[in-house]
């Protein structure tokens, strides 16, 4: 079976090998558009997306050739603090408004994600999401601008921040899967998969 990952993410890229060691990367050029205000099925919408719109270039699979069999799998990830979904800063101020309302509080970070099991000429989708909680220092002015200009790149991240950078000193605990927080749940994937026998 053929794994084809929806995303450009190098952290997603890196924690999917922790369960498929051989893939290909084939980012979707969807437009990201969603009606849901629900966390939850903000982020399974998103992930869909993505990966139908790369299950496209695969469907139907060519059963005369090695890949008869593809799995796609899509993802999408946000902040949800205080009832407003954090998605990636469009700019400094973004990023500085978003850790500062983060700042002292706990939020949570949900995942969705989408696999498109492709076999000839029929495909299947089995959409689900890891919810974690994630607890926060209270953050000083400083230490805020002190982040957004340091090295990482906080603009592409939801939340304007990486929990597996610099920004760990501030993090005085979580509830729930640290890889959903970096940006895909590896364990829970895991177990759908083994659910829908696709592993």
């Amino acid at each position: 079976m053929q794994i084809v990952l929806a995303s450009a993410s190098p952290r997603r890229q890196e924690l999917l090998k922790n369960i498929f060691p051989n893939f290909i990367v084939h980012t979707s050029s969807c437009e990201e558009n969603t009606v849901f205000e629900n966390p939850s099925q903000y982020v399974m919408d998103l992930a869909s997306q993505k990966a139908a719109d790369v299950a496209t270039h695969y469907f139907p699979a060519q059963t005369s050739d090695m890949c008869d069999e593809i799995l796609v799998i899509g993802a999408d990830t946000i902040v949800y603090n205080n009832g407003i979904i954090l998605g990636k800063p469009s700019d400094r101020d973004d990023a500085f408004r978003m850790l500062n309302a983060i700042s002292g509080k706990s939020h949570e970070v949900y995942t969705g994600f989408s696999l498109v099991h492709i076999k000839g000429s029929h495909y299947q989708t089995y959409t689900s999401y890891a919810c974690t909680h994630v607890h926060v220092n209270q953050l000083s002015e400083q230490e805020i601008i002190d982040y957004i200009d340091g090295s990482e790149n906080v603009y592409d991240k939801a939340g304007s921040y990486a929990i597996q950078g610099y920004f760990s000193r501030h993090i005085s605990g979580i509830e729930g899967d640290y890889f959903n927080v970096v940006g895909l749940p590896v364990n829970k994937i895991y177990e759908e998969l083994k659910k829908y026998h696709l592993i």
